[in-house]
């Protein structure tokens, strides 16, 4: 029999039991019914096959047809993506805004076109990766070799405005549009996978002095309710110096999808005065979509930002929560009956994490230009508990991890990144950057600044027990040293026009003056000042100048510690 002979047998919510004779394999793409609800086979057995339904069923009924595709989950991949709002399965979501685009699945033909320029020859021989022309965007594109194809140019189209379906070369009699299409589940291959060397600069300071990430790497941000986890993916989607910023809400909440989009829809971006939004690509499969259409979505965003990488742009996928993709999993485990592992979460639970976190790398492309895709995953454990199956496997997979504290969080601390709880593997190759980028100090400035908090932080308990002024001289200025620390260099404002971006210059303007002051504070207490006289001195112009500066301001964070370096001097008068 034929493909077309295939039909429905059973339904049973999202799971679609089929009659198919022809030969399917599994997570092959199939067609349901007159609608064509899309889905994906999940088990085989001899002549049936069941599918799990990518969209709601009802009307779906036994008899109705079934077409299976030959093929698993694919995507289209092209210009269109940038600047706009898809579902789980890169189809354009349409009636939610001007942002919105509409037309096909990933970037299909929506009445807009594209410039393009070549940059290659008829009669040349071109492989896998090399450039056949430029792509006019917001982010510049090029138009590359797919993979596995290699050859003879054997045509070319002139420079001019073309849409995405449009044939703009061929390899060989094989043509090549502007638009490509790749299994989600792929990953896209590359000549070299290289050290992550070079920092991913976020603008929040916290990060960046203390748990910093580099291009390629992978970071794991967990914490409970309430701790911030969005706030802070949020606000490294509008700041970091990435190129392309992938942005996957999985399972979120509808209305916090729409103020990410509304949020970006106004941020200018400071590379060009745009909007932020046009080089960012939005999948929202929120907590009210299917189930497995939230389970593809991690991989769709992985899947766009290789297609970017594959160009030698730096991308970052943001993908919040893991731990309602991780939810979706263990719901169709147990639709498919397997034999639930930790909590209910199917046993391959830890090697579906880390084929996701693993597509993360800073590369060599088929090309020879170099890319990245850095992965910054929410992990949201009930309760907090960081033991619990999802956070447990992810931090044994990620380079950084940026724990959220509730006690920071409920003391309006922003961002509550915990000092104690988090790591960066990345942060000795990057001290080396920093080192070669002119700033050999900076190695040095989170290893005193890391001191300084633990030992606030050990001294805490203490005086809680017996009193600030039970404490000898210097181990009063090291709790204060904490607070000097916390307030004017570690806590930030994403409210504040000044604060909610941090450049490396003022971060380390910051750091570097406030450590002065904390030294100054230490001779003081050494040469025989009374700690009550350096603790009643008023820091209030170093605590408020990271609100009153620039992100790129330095001069007013030196005249702050000038003013509290003068007042210590009376001070000890």
């Amino acid at each position: 029999m034929t493909a077309t002979s295939a039909h429905v047998l059973r339904v049973a919510g999202p799971l679609v039991e089929i009659a198919c004779p022809a030969s399917v394999a599994m997570h092959d793409l199939v067609l349901l019914g007159t609608a064509r609800l899309p889905g994906e086979v999940v088990a085989v057995q001899e002549d049936t096959a069941t599918v799990q339904a990518y969209e709601y069923t009802g009307g779906l009924a036994p008899g109705h047809p079934a077409e299976p595709q030959g093929h698993p989950l694919a995507v289209r991949l092209g210009p269109g993506l940038l600047g706009g709002v898809f579902d789980g399965l890169l189809r354009p979501l349409a009636g939610a805004g001007d942002l919105l685009r509409t037309g096909g699945p990933g970037g299909t033909p929506d009445g807009r076109t594209w410039p393009y320029t070549p940059r290659s020859v008829e009669g040349s021989r071109v492989s896998a990766g090399d450039v056949l022309g430029e792509i006019g965007a917001v982010v510049p594109l090029r138009l590359l070799v797919p993979p596995g194809l290699s050859g003879t140019v054997s045509a070319l189209a002139g420079a001019g405005e073309y849409a995405v379906d449009a044939v703009l070369a061929a390899v060989d009699g094989h043509e090549v549009r502007m638009a490509q299409t790749w299994p989600v589940r792929r990953p896209r291959p590359v000549a070299e996978r290289l050290p992550a060397e070079l920092p991913l600069h976020t603008g929040q300071r916290a990060v960046d002095l203390l748990f910093p990430v580099a291009r390629g790497s992978t970071v794991a941000v967990p914490g409970g309710f309430g701790t911030g986890k969005t706030m802070l993916l949020q606000q490294i989607a509008k700041w970091c110096d990435a190129d392309v910023i992938v942005y996957v809400g999985c399972g979120e909440r509808g209305n916090e999808m729409a103020d990410v989009i509304e949020e970006l829809a106004e941020l200018t971006d400071p590379r060009n005065g745009g909007r932020l939004s046009e080089r960012t690509v939005t999948i929202a499969n929120t907590s009210n979509m299917p189930m497995m259409a939230r389970e593809a979505s991690v991989h769709t965003g992985a899947t766009v930002a290789e297609y970017f990488r594959d160009m030698g742009l730096d991308v970052v996928v943001i993908a919040d929560s893991t731990s309602r993709w991780a939810e979706a999993l263990r719901e169709f485990a147990s639709r498919m009956g397997e034999l639930p592992a930790e909590e209910g979460y199917p046993a391959g639970l830890a090697s579906q994490l880390a084929a996701f976190y693993e597509r993360a790398a800073a590369v060599r492309t088929l090309g020879g230009a170099t890319g990245s895709v850095t992965v910054l995953g929410a992990v949201s454990p009930p309760g907090g508990d960081r033991t619990e199956p999802v956070t447990a496997h992810t931090e044994r997979f990620v380079r950084c991890l940026w724990s959220l504290d509730r006690d920071l969080a409920y003391a309006r601390h922003y961002p509550a990144v915990s000092w104690t709880d988090s790591f960066s593997r990345d942060a000795s190759t990057l001290a080396t950057a920093h080192a070669r980028g002119g700033d050999p100090d900076w190695a040095g400035r989170r290893a005193r600044v890391a001191r300084l908090l633990a030992e606030a932080d050990r001294l805490a308990d203490l005086v809680e027990l017996v009193g600030i002024t039970a404490l000898p001289p210097r181990e009063r200025i090291s709790v204060l040293a904490g607070r000097l620390l916390r307030e004017a260099v570690i806590q930030q404002s994403a409210l504040s026009p000044a604060d909610a971006y941090s450049t490396p210059g003022k971060t380390a303007a910051l750091v570097a003056d406030t450590l002065a002051v904390v030294d100054r504070c230490l001779e003081l207490v050494d040469s025989g000042t009374a700690a009550d006289a350096v603790e009643a001195v008023d820091f209030t112009p170093l605590l408020r100048v990271r609100e009153d500066a620039g992100p790129e301001e330095t001069v007013p964070v030196a005249a702050a510690r000038d003013t509290v370096l003068a007042r210590l001097a009376e001070a000890a008068a």
